[in-house]
């Protein structure tokens, strides 16, 4: 079976280690190169994590790899340029790197659509100002965010450091009925092995930062992955379904 090498672009350290959880679960291979910056959570500081030099910079680390397609993993630094900007920001990407690219938000955009999610709630770790623009950007793809919230943290850092039972206890008290999913945009929080609890928990899709980011990056490689333990992206069925299905 033939194994496709994604490459991502990812800002400072904090959850990465959830890449090299995907690529033993799925059996790919995720490289992952990293670029630097203010870790801050703030407007300025995140336009220039995603400014144009730094990503060529990543694409230029990744290269040796030869990977079949590119990502930059970091939310908050692709929907901060708004719709238009976060397209233009992959398709200058992909330039560069010579592959399809994409980025974490596009890839949630991508990611509700694959599952038929129209309505969403947002538990954000990140400043209200910030968050809000991640409102913006779904909305602009048409996904309405029935409940926002911000738990305001300033740093990825810090949010690196959120335990499973802080990131389950985030997701529970910020769920909407409305919400046909919830989301949880920052690849700086680890996610990938808490999934399977997040979805039983709340009887819906959860769709978090570095899930979708590796979805993302199968999907621009038209490879497919299923899987139980990284939640209804990877297997088309919520954990409410399941219930129905053997009721």
């Amino acid at each position: 079976m033939d194994v496709p090498t994604v490459g991502f672009i990812y800002p400072d350290h904090a959850a990465e280690d959830d890449y090299a959880l995907a690529a033993a679960a799925l059996g790919v291979r995720l490289e992952v190169a990293h670029i630097y910056g203010t870790d801050l959570h703030a407007v300025p500081e995140l336009l220039d994590l995603g400014s144009p030099d730094k990503l060529r910079h990543g694409a230029r680390l990744l290269a040796s790899h030869r990977p079949a397609a590119v990502v930059w993993a970091c939310t908050s630094g692709s929907f901060v340029f708004g719709p238009e900007g976060a397209r233009e920001q992959v398709r200058q990407l992909s330039a560069v790197a010579g592959v399809p690219a994409s980025s974490t938000s596009i890839a949630f955009v991508e990611a509700a659509r694959a599952l038929s999610v129209r309505t969403v709630a947002v538990a954000a770790s990140y400043p209200d100002e910030v968050a809000r623009l991640f409102v913006d950007f779904l909305a602009d793809a048409g996904i309405t965010v029935v409940a926002m919230s911000s738990a305001s943290i300033d740093t990825a850092a810090e949010v690196g450091t959120l335990t499973s039972e802080q990131v389950l206890e985030l997701a529970v008290n910020n769920d909407h009925p409305d919400a046909q999913a919830l989301l949880i945009p920052d690849t700086a929080m680890h996610t990938l092995a808490v999934l399977p609890r997040l979805e039983e928990a709340l009887g819906k899709p959860v769709l978090t930062a570095n899930q979708v980011t590796v979805w993302e990056g199968l999907r621009l490689c038209a490879t497919t992955r299923h899987c139980t333990e990284f939640g209804a992206l990877f297997t088309g069925t919520s954990r409410l379904d399941q219930r129905r299905q053997l009721a």
